[in-house]
C-alpha cells in the first residue's frame, strides 16, 4: 500500500489534480436484491394497531423462557461459548441425532448464508423454486454463485420436476422451502423422494422447514428423518416462528458431518448469544407447553382462512402460519386498505400479499377488509 505524502501529487490540494478512487465493493455485489423486511405499522392514536407482516407468532415466550432469558442477561458482559455446546446437545437429543450432525446461527437464514458460502462460488449454481423464500438470491449473490429460480406451479406449489431438469453440471446446492415462504404452499413425501431420487449424490438439497411445527398435513414429509438416509440433504430449523423467539435470532441445522462442519467454518464466532442459547434450551424443554400454543395458532390459521374465503377470496390451503393471496396488480391496494384499518400485511408489488395469522381482532379486521374489497372490485385471488 503506498501512503501519500507531502512530495506526491496526489496528496496535493490541486484541484486539476484527479481525485484518487476510494474503495470498491466487489463487483458481484451490484443489482443484489434488497431484503424487505416486514413493515411495522405506523404509531395511531384511534385504534390499536397489529403487525401481521413478518410472520411472528402473537404469542410472547413462555414464562419459564422468560426466566431463563432474564437469568442469561446477567450474563451479557460474557462472550457466548462460540460452539453453543449445550444448545447443540439440547438440539441433538431432542432429534435423536449426533451433536457434530448439528450447527447453530443466527437464525435459518443465517444458516443459508453459511450453506451457500460453503459450498458455491463464482461459476456455480444454486436452485430454488420462485417466488421462495427472498434471501435465497441474496445468499446467493453474495457468495459470488449465480441463481436458477423455477418458477411455481399455478397452485402454488414447487415444481420438483421442472427442478430436476433444471439441474445441472454447475449446480452445487438446491433449496426446497418447505411449507413454502411466502405461498404456505407443501412438498409431499412422494413427490419429494422421486425428486431426492434424481439430484446427482454431490448435490446438497437444503430442506428449509422454518414453519414444520404448524404443518397438519400427513403427507407433507419430515426432513429430518429423510436426512439420515441420505447424505445430500439436509434440514433447517428455527426458533424464530413457532417458538416464538424471533426477536433472539436462532437457528439450527441437521445434516451429515461433512455438511454440518462446513456451514460452521463459514459461521460468524459467537453469532449466538448467550441469551439466545439459554432461552432455546429452555424453549425445547417446554416443547410439549409450546406445541399447545401451535395448536391454537394453526385453529386460527383454519379460521383466518375460512372468513376469507367466505369474504370472497380465492386461497389455496395453507400449512405454514400465514396466508398467501395472488392478488397480482391489486396486492398494493389491498395492502392500503389493511393499513388503514390497522393491520400491517406484506405486499409483494404485482404479485400477491402474504398475511400473518395475527391475534383474532387483526384477522377480524382484514376479514372486514376482504368483503368490502371484493365488493367493490369483485371476488380476487385467482389464478
Amino acid at each position: 500500500m503506498t501512503v501519500a505524502g507531502a512530495d506526491d501529487p496526489a496528496a496535493r490540494s490541486d484541484s486539476a489534480a484527479p481525485l484518487a478512487p476510494g474503495p470498491r465493493a466487489r463487483a458481484a455485489l451490484a443489482g443484489i436484491p434488497t431484503y424487505n423486511a416486514g413493515q411495522r405499522p405506523r404509531v395511531r392514536t384511534d385504534l390499536t394497531v397489529y403487525k401481521a407482516s413478518s410472520n411472528e407468532n402473537p404469542y410472547p415466550p413462555l414464562p419459564s423462557v422468560v426466566d431463563a432469558i432474564a437469568r442469561a442477561a446477567a450474563q451479557a458482559n460474557r462472550y457466548p461459548d462460540p460452539a453453543s455446546t449445550r444448545l447443540v446437545a439440547a438440539i441433538a437429543a431432542h432429534h435423536d441425532v449426533p451433536a457434530d450432525h448439528v450447527a447453530v446461527g443466527t437464525g435459518s437464514v443465517a444458516l443459508c448464508s453459511h450453506l451457500v458460502s460453503a459450498l458455491a462460488g463464482p461459476g456455480d449454481e444454486v436452485l430454488y423454486a420462485w417466488r421462495s423464500f427472498e434471501a435465497y438470491p441474496i445468499c446467493v449473490q453474495v457468495a459470488g454463485a449465480a441463481s436458477v429460480a423455477v418458477p411455481l406451479l399455478a397452485d402454488e406449489r414447487h415444481d420438483l420436476p421442472g427442478m430436476a431438469a433444471a439441474i445441472g453440471p454447475r449446480t452445487r446446492l438446491v433449496f426446497v422451502c418447505n411449507p413454502n415462504n411466502p405461498t404456505g404452499q407443501v412438498v409431499h413425501a412422494a413427490e419429494l423422494a422421486e425428486f431426492l431420487d434424481a439430484v446427482p449424490p454431490d448435490v446438497l438439497v437444503v430442506m428449509d422447514e422454518a414453519y414444520v411445527e404448524f404443518v397438519r398435513d400427513p403427507q407433507v414429509p419430515d426432513g429430518i428423518r429423510l436426512y439420515r438416509d441420505r447424505p445430500n440433504v439436509a434440514v433447517l430449523r428455527t426458533f424464530s416462528k413457532a417458538y416464538g423467539l424471533a426477536g433472539l435470532r436462532v437457528g439450527y441445522l441437521v445434516a451429515h458431518p461433512e455438511v454440518a462442519a462446513a456451514a460452521r467454518l463459514t459461521s460468524t464466532p459467537f453469532g449466538v448469544s448467550v441469551i439466545a442459547e439459554e432461552a432455546a434450551i429452555a424453549s425445547l424443554a417446554a416443547h410439549e407447553e409450546l406445541a399447545g400454543r401451535v395448536a391454537s395458532v394453526v385453529a386460527e390459521r383454519d379460521r383466518f382462512v375460512a372468513g376469507l374465503r367466505a369474504a370472497g377470496l380465492h386461497l389455496e390451503a395453507t400449512q405454514a402460519n400465514f396466508v398467501w393471496l395472488r392478488l397480482a396488480d391489486r396486492a398494493a391496494e389491498f395492502a392500503r386498505a389493511c393499513e388503514e384499518a390497522g393491520v400491517t400485511i406484506r405486499p409483494y408489488a404485482g404479485e400477491g400479499v402474504r398475511i400473518t395469522v395475527a391475534e383474532p381482532e387483526a384477522n377480524d379486521r382484514v376479514v372486514a377488509v376482504a368483503r368490502q374489497f371484493v365488493t367493490a372490485n369483485g371476488p380476487a385471488g385467482e389464478q
